[in-house]
């Protein structure tokens, strides 16, 4: 059985969101929370946010060499969030912008499973490809282009012009599709074109992420199976699966490969599994001699021990 061993040293540069994460314990979904009134929770806690900030975290807490690109604001909470980057092992090239600010991220948490982030995010919006600092690069190894839908300049040509770099360079890529903050809000033709800018860079990665939903949404299939042969026929050479309380699975040559769950007795952490399963994943990519499904049993084992509280991969400021 292989264990994290495998990740140690592994090379991971990741571009992507930072922001500040306000987390709750769940609370029941109701009508009252349209109302005027308060709503007590078991905690709230400040934590660093954003996919690329968990990805970098995650990886460097495994024992990763790992780099992140983005951009804060010159303010207090850029400088915090920065700062416990470095202190974690993350090498920082992340650009200081002195008129946008760092941004927030509230996530609400429900018992019946679901979420709901609320949040103002000027600094990672405004990403584009002129701020990406390309020196994330040259330490080559694997590219995680994280959170791709925020920021239009980065959708609509940037991710495309950086993951075409890394390629070049001889890097290993993924993007993690995750869930547009504009499906559900923005026109029918804005998300139609928006998805259509995400298809069209499908074969400049290895690896593509999500869950269930959000693989189905992005490809408007009506279940996996049909979103995964929608993602392999855009070029999409293989697919990361997070599948909740099923497990993770590896979609590759039109088959997907599904591992369940380790089990968990206490559930700690609510929020960053489907990063850190995707981070173990990528970590584990180069590993051309071992088995998928063991790649995925180590994946499941590392998230469980997670979301019980075993690891502290994502601390609090």
């Amino acid at each position: 059985m292989i264990d994290e061993s495998i990740f140690r040293g592994k090379k991971l540069a990741v571009v992507g969101n930072i922001c500040r994460d306000v987390k709750m314990a769940p609370i029941v979904p109701a009508p009252h929370l349209f109302e005027d009134g308060e709503t007590p929770t078991g905690f709230l806690v400040e934590t660093i946010g954003g996919g690329g900030a968990n990805s970098a975290l995650s990886a460097a807490g495994l024992g990763a060499d790992v780099r992140l690109a983005g951009k804060i604001g010159a303010d207090p909470l850029g400088e915090r969030l920065e700062a416990l980057l470095v202190s974690h092992g993350v090498k920082s090239f992340l650009r200081r912008d002195p008129v946008t600010p760092t941004g927030t991220s509230i996530a609400l948490s429900f018992t019946n499973g679901c979420r709901h982030f609320v949040s103002c995010q000027p600094n990672n919006d405004s990403l584009c490809f002129e701020d990406v600092d390309l020196g994330v690069l040259a330490g080559g190894g694997h590219l995680l282009r994280a959170d791709l839908w925020f920021s239009e300049p980065m959708l609509f040509g940037g991710n495309a012009r950086l993951l075409a770099t890394a390629q070049d360079r001889g890097m290993a890529t993924s993007i993690d599709l995750n869930w547009d903050p504009l499906w559900g809000s923005a026109t029918d033709e804005a998300i139609r074109k928006r998805k259509q800018a995400v298809r069209q860079i499908l074969p400049l990665a290895d690896l593509v992420h999500g869950n269930v939903r959000e693989l189905s949404l992005f490809a408007d299939a009506p279940d996996l199976s049909t979103a995964l042969e929608r993602l392999a026929a855009w070029g999409a050479k293989a697919v990361v699966v997070h599948l909740g309380s099923k497990g993770a699975g590896y979609y590759w040559h039109d088959r997907l490969i599904v591992d369940p769950p380790a089990p968990v007795r206490q559930h700690v952490n609510a929020t960053g599994t489907g990063d850190l399963l995707s981070t173990c994943m990528m970590l584990a990519h180069a590993q051309a001699n071992v088995p998928v499904i063991e790649k995925l049993r180590l994946a499941n084992r590392i998230v469980a021990e997670f979301i019980a509280g075993k690891r502290n991969l994502l601390p609090p400021l």
